[in-house]
């Protein structure tokens, strides 16, 4: 392996884990970032992004992206990152794997949902449930609750955006218990894992929104961006018919958006004159980030997928149904206790916010498929549109 920037975050440096673990315990040669690792892929949390929403809820299809096939292409193009800019891949791949744990069923969709739930009770946000589940639902512990994960991670996780000047309820009790400095900025590992986010839903959504037939090739050629990829793959391929092209545009597109993004980074670094993680923490803005032009390229690449794809009107009729079912399962849960599966009924809170926030924790980790089992269940039938 190579040498890693003395800017790159160092396991045997790591602030530690919050529980002691016991001593003599053989764990191989894994460093405190490779188990990390390996603790959120085994994780129950993890295994159920198989069934949740990425672009379409509940997809018939099996060619379409879901949580978790989108946070493996993440954690690829983080890994590629942080090994050119001779950071920590090991963390870097953590975080991109671990950065979608808190997505409750059907995405944003299901997020808005409980966010209107919990009124009066904290509200809900998708990356302080990743914290709440990491540290506290996730339970394959003897003696404590949580993944029990490094410092590192858990800053990384909880600050990947920038510093958190007002945290949510979840990200204020996990800060509680360790305190994860949140209004420095995070390590170069996390804003590596954030931006590879980007790039990885910028371009793969493309792909999953030309397979469902909501996007054209004529309508992304109103993107700069694409339209001069798409030049470049024809005439790198003039003898190839273009329904093939396309999975070379992407590849293409993410090559250029991750070598605009570590030019840039190198260049911030250098000048920033950062020589430790802790400088990283203490300089005042993010390091990792694409150039003033690609960054307006990608913005308006974004302005384009809102308006063509995840406000397709198909779109906007898969999440108002999917809304609904979230927020009557939340109803006949909160109304009828009974309903609620005796593992959770047995732990509910007697009073809230924790009653309501406990609930919310239990629908948060459905994947899409058990929710809409569940609704059918406790509710009765729904009528899906086109698009589950």
């Amino acid at each position: 392996m190579s040498a890693r920037a003395p800017w790159a975050s160092d396991p045997a440096r790591s602030r530690g884990r919050l529980h002691e673990e016991q001593n003599g315990t053989v764990r191989g040669p894994r460093d405190a970032f490779q188990r990390d690792r390996d603790r959120i892929i085994h994780s129950i949390s993890f295994r159920r992004l198989r069934h949740k929403t990425q672009v379409f809820m509940a997809p018939d299809g099996d060619h379409f992206r879901v949580r978790l096939t989108h946070s493996l292409e993440v954690a690829q193009i983080g890994r590629a990152v942080a090994r050119t800019l001779a950071l920590n891949e090991d963390l870097t791949e953590a975080l991109c794997l671990a950065h979608d744990i808190g997505h409750p069923p059907f995405g944003h969709a299901g997020e808005d949902a409980l966010k209107i739930a919990l009124t009066g009770q904290g509200g809900f946000d998708h990356n302080g449930h990743t914290l709440r589940t990491l540290t506290e639902i996730e339970r394959p512990y003897p003696r404590w609750n949580g993944l029990n994960l490094t410092w590192e991670t858990l800053e990384g996780l909880a600050k990947h955006n920038g510093p958190v000047r007002h945290p949510g309820w979840a990200l204020r009790v996990a800060d509680s218990a360790f305190d994860l400095a949140l209004t420095s900025f995070s390590s170069l590992e996390a804003q590596v894992a954030a931006i590879a986010d980007d790039i990885a839903y910028d371009n793969h959504d493309i792909d999953d929104g030309l397979r469902a037939g909501l996007l054209t090739l004529d309508q992304l050629m109103a993107v700069p961006l694409i339209a001069r990829g798409w030049d470049d793959t024809c005439a790198r391929f003039p003898d190839v018919e273009p329904k093939r092209l396309m999975g070379e545009l992407v590849r293409s597109q993410i090559g250029t958006m991750a070598n605009d993004l570590i030019a840039e980074t190198r260049r911030r670094i250098a000048a920033s004159g950062v020589t430790s993680v802790e400088d990283v923490r203490d300089a005042g803005e993010c390091l990792v980030g694409f150039s003033d032009a690609m960054r307006e390229e990608e913005r308006d690449l974004k302005r384009f997928m809102y308006a063509n794809l995840y406000h397709h009107p198909r779109q906007i009729a898969a999440a108002d149904a999917a809304h609904g079912i979230v927020t009557g399962l939340f109803a006949i849960y909160r109304n009828d206790p009974g309903t609620i599966p005796e593992e959770w009924r047995d732990r509910l809170p007697e009073a809230d916010p924790d009653r309501s926030r406990h609930i919310a924790d239990f629908i948060a980790g459905m994947t899409d498929r058990y929710a809409i089992s569940r609704y059918r269940e406790l509710v009765g039938p729904i009528d899906l549109p086109e698009g589950f």
